[in-house]
């Protein structure tokens, strides 16, 4: 004889389920959230400095993994853009993405939180481009002989499974080099608590 169990079903959080399950908003929440993970990280710390300590030799600092999020972004948001704004679009005319001398230079002098601001506006702008597109759109196709086709929603997809993985490893990396040493208790979450305190709706 089957039990029925009666009462509120249990919430469906960002931990509970991969991020090619999740609806579109979902999936732009994620995105968004992403900043306010690494806000809640970053800003509290007393010492900058220790955002460009390595844990070990060939492991990166807190700052090189900020980069390799924001170059992530700068390399998937123009496809976004052009499959939102064109039917069919050739990717392949997309200029490669590359960083000007000046902005090298920027790179290598400016502090954590500067490449973090620089990856803000990145992201809100990718956020609010996908905002803007209805559901129907999500499935268009920009065409790539260079890469391969690429649809829409699985460009979306990319950029949270990026941060997914980078932003564990910035997580484990704040704790190995103390840079949590004396910040409250909200800044000191880590990113598995987050993640299940964030609801989300499935396709």
């Amino acid at each position: 004889m089957a039990i029925l169990h009666v009462g509120p079903q249990p919430t469906i959080t960002a931990a509970d389920v991969p991020i090619a399950l999740l609806d579109n908003d979902s999936l732009i929440v994620q995105l968004h959230f992403t900043i306010n993970h690494l806000s809640r990280w970053l800003t509290p710390i007393h010492n900058q400095t220790l955002l460009q300590r390595k844990v070990y030799r060939d492991t990166p600092t807190v700052r090189e993994l900020i980069v390799r999020m924001r170059n992530e972004e700068l390399r998937v948001f123009p496809k976004i853009f052009l499959i939102a704004m064109e039917q069919n679009p050739n990717l392949d005319k997309l200029p490669p993405v590359e960083r000007s001398i000046e902005e090298q230079r920027w790179d290598e002098y400016s502090g954590t939180l500067s490449v973090l601001a620089e990856f803000r506006r990145l992201r809100q702008s990718t956020a609010s481009l996908l905002r803007s597109i209805p559901d129907s759109a999500w499935k268009r196709v920009g065409t790539s002989r260079l890469e391969h086709d690429w649809q829409l929603r699985s460009l979306a997809e990319v950029l949270a499974n990026h941060d997914r993985v980078v932003l564990a490893e910035i997580d484990r990396t704040l704790d190995a080099i103390g840079a949590r040493d004396g910040v409250s208790d909200a800044a000191k979450a880590h990113l598995e608590d987050l993640l299940k305190i964030t609801p989300v709706t499935l396709k």
